[in-house]
């Protein structure tokens, strides 16, 4: 086969695959192809995964969650950056007011997407780390002594907009992207915007507009942005 030849070959090779990346990943990107959730019976067991952030993004989390019905979401898991001992606090004290017992909640930590002061140059290094360990925290369970093991996937993942919240979302994309299996019909995303964002969205809210099952505000305001923003009135 002539050089010719072979680069024809590989240019089309490209094109092929390429075309087909675009369309898979518009086939799984909520705002391009919704998708309803799958019926579940009642009293199946359900895995909620909560992504918390340092200070004021911890506290409406657990404010949003105050009415959680643990008996429908049976497993909890919180997943913290860190150094973020604070949020790890508070999701036991919130576990020990909901009355829950041994083994229906764990937290995780994952690498900071970014530090405070942390210059732009190294952020992307950060963010890869983080994004990595976000792949563990989805579909494997940490043990004392640092045993890990496999487990079932999110069926929800919820978040409010820390850093940390983006590579999760990616990292939901990706898994569904390649159809790993045991992803089929889990992680469905739900992001909630910050109360304190009354005129406009934050960065991660940008990032994750088009990414996530749906979108909900908290400022009447904010719900024409994008097409995708839902008002469901003050949630924290």
């Amino acid at each position: 086969m002539s050089g010719s030849s072979s680069l024809q070959v590989l240019i089309v090779a490209v094109i092929l695959l390429t075309t087909s990346a675009f369309l898979r990943l518009l086939y799984i990107l909520p705002s391009t192809h919704p998708t309803r959730p799958l019926p579940r019976k009642r009293g199946t067991p359900t895995r909620l995964l909560i992504v918390l952030g340092s200070g004021g993004h911890t506290a409406e989390m657990l404010s949003l969650l105050r009415k959680l019905d643990i008996s429908l979401y049976t497993t909890r898991s919180y997943v913290i950056s860190e150094g973020d001992d604070f949020s790890a606090r508070r999701a036991i004290e919130f576990e020990a007011q909901l009355g829950s017992v041994e083994d229906t909640f764990d937290i995780s930590t994952v690498p900071r997407a970014r530090k405070i002061h942390q210059p732009l140059l190294t952020t992307p290094i950060s963010a890869l780390r983080c994004l990595l360990g976000c792949f563990l925290v989805l579909g494997y369970a940490s043990r004392g002594g640092g045993e890990v093991r496999p487990r079932k996937y999110p069926d929800l993942v919820l978040t409010n907009g820390p850093g940390t919240a983006v590579c999760v979302i990616l990292a939901c994309l990706a898994l569904r992207f390649f159809g790993v299996r045991g992803t089929k019909g889990t992680m469905r995303t739900v992001y909630v915007e910050s109360w304190a964002r009354v005129k406009g969205l934050s960065l991660s809210g940008k990032l994750l507009l088009r990414l996530v099952d749906r979108f909900l505000v908290q400022w009447e305001g904010l719900q024409a942005i994008g097409g995708r923003s839902e008002f469901l009135g003050v949630l924290v």
